[in-house]
């Protein structure tokens, strides 16, 4: 049997749960969530990273779909912008009963493996998806949504992201508030995003496990999106788990390099460097035809969990390979279905089949357990927290 052999018939007893994917947000920018124009039951390969087919032939048991929003939007537009990514959502589980199975908890992700369905959960992205309102955030948990990113690219009221400049220093006192009661809830308290110092308020308060729906480590590529090893350290005391993420240029320190170049050149011509208009992409290909893209492989992103299971055991790792939110992907990586190469590369690497469920599947669905655990035991102690910012903050 070869490696993806062997690597097929695993994912077919521990498939993969993957802790990030932004299908909606690309449904949103493309088709204004018209599902009839990208019916994802067939190839969307033009279009999409993301459809039924690849899901199934990538071995894929259980999905977070991202309800991202743009952390530009703001008060009631974040808000409202995130309710239709979550009816977005909604709607992919009711149009493919067949293949989609909602999942709220460990045991509905476990049903669905049973069932042979692709267990589907939600994860909002970014805290200014709730407005600075923790109602709102227990609005978002009884629509479904089992997990929030603490912050998107830029800095929100109450915490700082990992690509804008020192705010509050971390999470401020309204921050932790806000951790609190996602542990009070049971919703994961997701760090991917966010800035270290973040990290390390978060872990410092929150009394469930944590995780990173989709990082890489900051030791084997220097980014600020990435994981120091410092933090890593702390995930056995706190039991979550960092779910490596594939986009090049957070895993490959070449693309790190070649993109920060880019968005020289591209500011240097007169555009905003995430600028796609037809006239900045000109300016984009023209860089690129004289300075090539550094390409990753399945290869730079074993380097990562190699690395990561080194510092934090295997106990703590999972995947989130962020499809469909990023323009470029490894070689051997380029869609959903290429799960199977990744744990393919792993075997050959000498990682075995127990620690390779752990990495697929178990994590991922003890962690959701485990803050449903300890949500059970905090509503036992204390009601809802109806805190404000301004009064915290002032």
């Amino acid at each position: 049997m070869t490696s993806l052999e062997a690597a097929r018939e695993l994912l077919r007893e521990f498939p993969v749960v993957d802790g990030h994917n932004d299908l909606p947000w690309a449904l949103r920018e493309q088709v204004r969530y018209d599902l009839d124009a990208r019916d994802i039951a067939g190839d969307q390969g033009g279009h999409l990273h993301t459809d039924i087919p690849r899901l199934r032939a990538g071995g894929v048991g259980a999905q977070f779909w991202s309800v991202y929003v743009r952390s530009d939007y703001a008060g009631d537009k974040a808000v409202s912008a995130t309710l239709e990514q979550i009816d977005c959502v909604r709607q992919l589980l009711a149009r493919y009963p067949g293949d989609l199975r909602p999942a709220l908890t460990a045991a509905d992700m476990e049903a669905a493996r049973a069932e042979g369905r692709i267990a589907s959960l939600m994860g909002a992205e970014g805290g200014h998806s709730i407005a600075n309102s923790l109602a709102t955030l227990r609005a978002l948990y009884a629509l479904g949504v089992r997990y929030m990113t603490l912050t998107h690219n830029d800095n929100i009221a109450w915490a700082d992201s990992a690509t804008d400049e020192p705010g509050v220093g971390g999470l401020s006192a309204f921050g932790r508030e806000v951790v609190r009661e996602m542990n009070r809830e049971g919703m994961l308290v997701d760090l991917s995003h966010v800035a270290a110092s973040t990290m390390r308020d978060a872990l410092d308060v929150s009394a469930a496990p944590v995780i990173f729906s989709h990082s890489s480590s900051r030791a084997v590529c220097d980014h600020p999106r990435n994981i120091p090893d410092d933090v890593l350290e702390r995930l056995p005391g706190n039991g979550g788990v960092a779910m490596v993420t594939f986009v090049p240029k957070f895993v490959l320190q070449a693309a790190v390099d070649w993109t920060v170049a880019a968005d020289e050149n591209m500011r240097a011509h007169g555009f905003h460097h995430l600028d796609t208009t037809a006239e900045a992409m000109k300016v984009h290909r023209a860089f690129e035809e004289t300075n090539p893209r550094p390409v990753a492989t399945v290869s730079t992103v074993a380097d990562h969990l190699d690395h990561m299971r080194e510092v934090v055991g295997v106990d703590h790792l999972g995947i989130g390979g962020d499809y469909d939110g990023t323009a470029f992907t490894p070689d051997g990586l380029s869609d959903v279905s290429g799960y199977p190469n990744l744990i393919a590369e792993l075997l050959d690497r000498g990682w075995s089949r127990p620690d390779l469920a752990k990495l697929t599947w178990q994590n991922a669905v003890r962690v959701l357990g485990a803050a449903e655990d300890v949500a059970r035991g905090l509503q036992t102690t204390r009601g809802p927290s109806n805190a404000t910012i301004e009064a915290l903050d002032g």
